[in-house]
């Protein structure tokens, strides 16, 4: 499967548990605990990934990606937003300097 097509299918399920019953569904639970929910979980999820990183274990930092990942999801979902309009962005940021990026953004 097509990596693009396995954040559309993600999203896709997330989306279709919004809701959903938050004693069947993580990602209903989530959701009925907007946009609060989500948002600590990216928290927690980005301090592992940190973490991770930090103890140098490449299969743990991969697991904890895509915890964090997901739940940058969710969010993403709550606020109406599809991973390929995130995947397009990045797309039109390729080519372009980190540091020009950077100082387009205070430019605007």
């Amino acid at each position: 499967m097509e990596r693009v097509a396995v954040l559309s299918d993600v999203a896709d399920v997330i989306d279709s548990r919004k809701g959903g019953d938050p004693k069947t569904s993580y990602v209903a639970k989530l959701f009925s605990k907007a946009p609060d929910g989500a948002l600590k979980k990216v928290g927690e999820e980005a301090a592992e990934v940190i973490m991770a990183a930090k103890d140098g274990n490449r299969d743990h930092l991969i697991y904890e990606t895509a915890d964090l990942w997901f739940h940058c999801m969710v969010v993403l979902s709550q606020a109406g937003i599809r991973p390929e309009e995130v995947l397009a962005e990045l797309a039109r940021r390729e080519g372009t300097s980190g540091l020009v990026e950077k100082a387009n953004r205070k430019e605007s």
